[in-house]
Parts: C-alpha cells; sequence; structure tokens
C-alpha cells in the first residue's frame, strides 16, 4: 500500500480546505473519514494478464503530484433558467439538505484508495439540480485545469419525470513544470420516469495522469446515458457504472477513445442489474496509434432477482500501428435464467478487403484509411445528442488522422 501522500497531506489540510470553502460539518467529517480512510484501501482494480499488470497507478509519485492548497482552474458551468447549475461552494448553500442527502450516495467515497484520496482533497465541483418535471437541455460544464494538480466532483440530481442532457469537458490551460494529476468523481443521481444524457469530453495533455469514476443510479423507468470521450491526458483510468435499482430502469454507457504517441487508456465499463425488467447497452470504440496502449474491462451482472434482464456488450479497438497494444476482457455475471445476454470484443487492424475495395476506386491509401477509421466510429457519434460533443469529437478524430505521418 503506498503512503505517499501523507508526506505531504494531513488533517490540518484537508480543514483548511473545508474552512476556505466554508463546508458544513457533515462535509467535513466526510473529508476527515475518507483520508483516514487512505491507510487500508486498495488502489483501483486493474486487468492483469499473464506476466503483465495493465496499469499500474501504485507507482505514480503522489507526493509530488498532489498539491490541493495550489489548485486553479478556470470552469464555465451553464444550463437553462429551468435548472440549477451552481458551483459546489454555492450549491451547499442554497442546497445544503440535498447535497446531504445524496453526497456519496452513488460513489462510495471509500471505494478505493483513489476515491477517498478525492473525496478528502477536492476543491472544485459543479452540482446541477433539475427539479421533478423540468426538461433541460444544453447543460455544460467546462473546466481548464491551470495548476499541478486538481480535484473535480459533479453531483447530478434528477428529479422525478425530468430530463437533462449535459456535456463536461476537461482540458488544459497554463503550462506546469513536470507532470500533472487530475481527478474527477462524478455521481448522477435520476428519479423515477427521469432521464439523464452525460456526456464528457477529456482532453488534458500529455502530461497529465487522470482518474474518473462516474456512477449513475437509476429509479424505476429512468433511464441514464453516459457518453465517455477520452482523447488526452498520458495515463487514463476512467470507470463508468451504472446501477439499475428501479424496475423497468434502463442505461447505455457508449464510450470512444484515441490514443496516440505513448498514450496509456484504461477504461472500463459497468452496469448492475438488480431489479426487474430492465435493460443495459454497453458499446465502446476505440482507435490506437503510434506506441499507444489500450486495455477495456466490460462487466454486466445480473442479480438474483433482476427477472426480465436485457444486456448487450460490444467493444471494437482498431490498431493504426505494428507498435500499438489492445487488450479486451468482456464479462458476463449472470445469476437469474431469465436474462438476455450477449457480449463481444474485437481487436485488430484496418480491415485489408476493406481498404481493398476503397484504393480500387481510385482513393489514395492513406485517405481510404482515414475514411474508414472516421466511420468506424459511427456507431458511437450516433448515440451523441450533444451537438458540441458530437462535432469536437470528430474534428478531434480528424486532426489526428491528418497529423499523421
Amino acid at each position: 500500500m503506498s503512503t505517499q501522500v501523507h508526506a505531504s497531506i494531513d488533517e490540518a489540510t484537508v480543514r483548511q480546505i473545508s474552512d476556505e470553502l466554508d463546508e458544513p460539518e457533515w462535509l467535513l467529517e466526510t473529508r476527515l473519514e475518507a483520508l483516514e480512510a487512505l491507510e487500508e484501501l486498495p488502489f483501483p482494480d486493474v486487468i492483469q494478464t499473464p506476466g503483465r499488470k495493465w496499469t499500474n497507478l501504485e507507482d505514480l509519485d503522489y507526493e509530488v503530484l498532489v498539491d490541493p492548497l495550489d489548485a486553479a482552474e478556470e470552469k464555465d458551468q451553464v444550463g437553462p433558467d429551468t435548472v440549477d447549475v451552481l458551483p459546489f461552494a454555492e450549491a451547499v448553500d442554497e442546497h445544503g439538505d440535498l447535497l446531504e442527502e445524496h453526497f456519496g450516495s452513488v460513489v462510495d467515497p471509500e471505494t478505493n484508495y483513489l476515491t477517498a484520496l478525492s473525496t478528502a482533497l477536492f476543491t472544485t465541483g459543479t452540482v446541477v439540480y433539475v427539479p421533478e418535471g423540468t426538461d433541460a437541455e444544453d447543460v455544460t460544464i467546462r473546466t481548464k485545469m491551470n495548476s499541478r494538480s486538481l480535484f473535480n466532483y459533479t453531483l447530478v440530481v434528477a428529479e422525478e419525470s425530468s430530463s437533462v442532457t449535459i456535456l463536461e469537458r476537461q482540458e488544459s490551460g497554463d503550462e506546469v513544470d513536470g507532470n500533472r494529476y487530475y481527478s474527477g468523481l462524478t455521481e448522477v443521481v435520476a428519479g423515477e420516469n427521469s432521464y439523464v444524457q452525460f456526456g464528457n469530453l477529456q482532453d488534458l495533455d500529455q502530461t497529465t495522469y487522470t482518474y474518473s469514476l462516474k456512477e449513475a443510479a437509476i429509479d424505476t423507468y429512468g433511464n441514464v446515458n453516459w457518453i465517455e470521450c477520452n482523447i488526452g491526458s498520458k495515463l487514463t483510468k476512467s470507470s463508468v457504472e451504472s446501477y439499475l435499482d428501479g424496475d423497468s430502469s434502463e442505461s447505455k454507457i457508449v464510450g470512444a477513445f484515441y490514443g496516440h504517441d505513448d498514450q496509456h487508456l484504461d477504461i472500463d465499463a459497468r452496469v448492475w442489474h438488480t431489479a426487474e425488467h430492465t435493460t443495459a447497452d454497453l458499446v465502446t470504440r476505440g482507435v490506437i496509434d503510434d506506441e499507444a496502449r489500450s486495455v477495456y474491462e466490460g462487466v454486466q451482472d445480473v442479480g438474483a432477482d433482476a427477472w426480465d434482464t436485457n444486456s448487450y456488450q460490444r467493444e471494437n479497438t482498431l490498431m493504426l500501428s505494428d507498435e500499438s497494444e489492445a487488450d479486451a476482457s468482456p464479462k458476463l455475471i449472470i445469476n437469474n435464467h431469465d436474462t438476455e445476454a450477449s457480449h463481444s470484443a474485437t481487436v485488430g487492424q484496418v480491415s485489408a478487403e476493406e481498404m481493398f475495395y476503397m484504393t480500387s476506386r481510385a482513393l489514395p491509401e492513406r485517405l481510404a484509411k482515414n475514411m474508414l477509421v472516421e466511420g468506424f466510429y459511427v456507431p458511437v457519434l450516433e448515440e451523441i445528442e450533444v451537438e458540441e460533443l458530437r462535432e469536437e469529437l470528430k474534428g478531434r478524430v480528424r486532426g489526428r488522422l491528418q497529423a499523421r505521418a
């Protein structure tokens, strides 16, 4: 167990963060409990194959990377008048009871070492509150990281029969010497008959180590759709999870990533069926080039009481160079015989047959390959309701393809 952070982070640091944000006692206590738990908690699970541990988060130099008292960012949080899109500190004042009820109700602060670290040290965040019966679009949360480390917390509460579409994105701002660390926790509480689409674009620079965990608890007839796009950072550990807790609840987890140079991407998508008549669909597509590496784990867990379950999973990774590496581990855990489920994963090169078809029609080889790669992402792009996210992802993919030697 690494205890590197404790050389520079202690109770006084946590109290200072909480005091500067003028937080209530219950939130300070939550932070302190998370800090204390660091000594005993493991790091997040990562895939291991014979002779190899794909993502080793324990070896990061957290003592150097983590400096929460020097956190700096630019944050843009906007939404329609019908919903509250508030900085975390303001939400504590305006919706204190709401936060006390839901904070940590989906993401357990002590899930692992890094969630506890984030809970103890977060200095910035956003609360999106969607009242009962409200329909809201164009909620956007943009974070520009201007410091060596940044811990961010996002809480979405969608009440009964409400709907909201959210775009959150992270990018790098001011330069710093050496590497950076970004951590983001996201909780979505989806009430009865609510609908949430949460799109995220991570485009931090390639000096940054990134850890993110997004979880949703979905009530009866609720629906949460995740769009998780990872383009940036040096090392990315991204997990998205949905808990189908209400009868006839639904969730879709759509992922897209593009790694180049020596980027490392560790992508997880998980769904937990605990109620009857639930439906889930996991779709991930990624491209890796140069000496980039990717690993994917998808989990569909069907509980013993989850009668009449439908659960599907598809993951495809396209390798554009011989030096790139990819691995995938789709998993089905079924404890109920009244289940329709499937899972698949493929890793491979651009199809030689498709390339022959394209080049035989007078298309240059490079253009043909780029067109096939762009087309590869179409099943993901079709799921994105937020035009800004859809167009930004298309543009970033096209830009990387055009920059290839």
